[in-house]
């Protein structure tokens, strides 16, 4: 049995409740609800939430509210892989015989289902734990400068400092939208950024990070973008 848990607490802080903040029209937790539905990956569509409001939503775009998850993991300091374990636990406690697991983040509007399935295969057919969303660097990483308590300039890696552009090489990111792995790495809370994970590059442009008012506005105005560019 493949699931996929899509965690939504309702206490978000700089956002106040963003997972169903309408985006575009629509809840912003609907679009991972719709992209996990739409992929055939998976036997079921599960959100663990402590909020009822964010249940109800979930339940009228079509996934599984089948617990409300404790307040012990739903405050500021629970972990992913705390809901990952608690929401899997549950899963097995009522008889489901779970094989792989896929942590989809509530506020991904850019996941498309066609990744999801990317992941799947990856996981099915490599030797890995994990496979999840990554993009590129738009900047060769190896250039990073810091400032001091002064303001003046260092850099993070001077020994990079008189390399081309070209001869750096690429370095990637986690893109924020997925995360699929064998139920019991979750469960035991194995790194998911190590040599036992691969990953699904995604183009920059599907990439952006909701964590504030103003990576907000630009996901509205990247989605809007990317909606005329696709007609």
């Amino acid at each position: 049995m493949n699931i996929a848990i899509i965690p939504a607490r309702g206490g978000s802080k700089r956002i106040p409740r963003k997972n169903i903040k309408p985006f575009h029209g629509k809840p912003m937790i609907a679009y991972s609800i719709e992209a996990a539905i739409a992929s055939g990956c998976f036997d079921k569509v599960i959100v663990s939430t402590e909020d009822q409001e964010i249940a109800d939503v979930a339940k009228q775009y079509g996934a599984e509210v089948p617990f409300l998850r404790p307040a012990d993991i739903a405050d500021d300091y629970a972990t992913t892989m705390d809901v990952m374990a608690h929401a899997i636990q549950w899963c097995q406690d009522a008889g489901f015989n779970i094989e792989t697991v896929c942590c989809l983040y509530a506020t991904a509007p850019f996941v498309q289902a066609d990744d999801l399935k990317a992941g799947y295969q990856l996981l099915a057919n490599e030797n890995v734990q994990f496979a999840f969303s990554a993009t590129s660097f738009p900047f060769p990483i190896q250039r990073a400068i810091k400032l001091d308590a002064n303001g003046a300039v260092s850099m993070f890696s001077p020994e990079q400092e008189k390399m081309r552009s070209q001869d750096l090489e690429e370095a990637y990111h986690d893109a924020g939208q997925f995360y699929w792995g064998k139920a019991s790495a979750f469960f035991n809370k194995l790194s998911i950024f190590s040599p036992h994970s691969k990953a699904v590059l995604l183009p920059r442009h599907r990439v952006q990070d909701i964590d504030t008012s103003e990576d907000w506005d630009i996901a509205e105005s990247l989605f809007s973008a990317l909606k005329h560019t696709n007609k």
